[in-house]
């Protein structure tokens, strides 16, 4: 991520001045608010972001969880 995250954020800079936007990163995060709120209202935007997503982020593999005990829990 330290690596990935500056490179898109100064690719996002150069495009999104082209659509009004500030080339600074508090414009990159206000973009990024704005894209993901029109997922939600727009599916056609939601395909391509998830392939943008994980193009710049690695699958993360969530350890198992549960008591630290090793005991299973029960579920109320």
């Amino acid at each position: 991520m330290q690596f990935v995250l500056p490179a898109a954020t100064q690719i996002l800079q150069e495009v999104i001045k082209a659509y009004g936007f500030s080339c600074d990163r508090e414009s990159v995060l206000k973009c990024a608010r704005l894209v993901k709120s029109c997922k939600v209202q727009d599916p056609e935007i939601t395909s391509p972001s998830g392939k943008l997503k994980a193009m710049f982020l690695p699958p993360v593999t969530l350890p198992p969880h549960g008591p630290a005990s090793g005991g299973s829990a029960a579920v109320s």
